[in-house]
């Protein structure tokens, strides 16, 4: 039907520019943490992260 020609969308750079610039992006490790605040909560989920980290690593192998 001829829409398939050339039809672009209006903004060319929507495409090219990110969301969200690099200086603003974190990797999500800088949070600060005290075991002396720790509840067991908190203990379970470290556990189970560095259970999660373990079998993830055995995947890689």
């Amino acid at each position: 039907m001829g829409r398939s020609r050339g039809q672009r969308a209006r903004d060319k750079n929507k495409a090219t520019l990110p969301q969200v610039p690099k200086q603003l992006k974190s990797d999500g490790i800088d949070v600060e943490y005290s075991a002396e605040f720790a509840d067991h909560e908190d203990l379970e989920a470290q556990a189970r992260a560095a259970a999660a980290g373990i079998r993830r690593q055995e995947r890689k192998r």
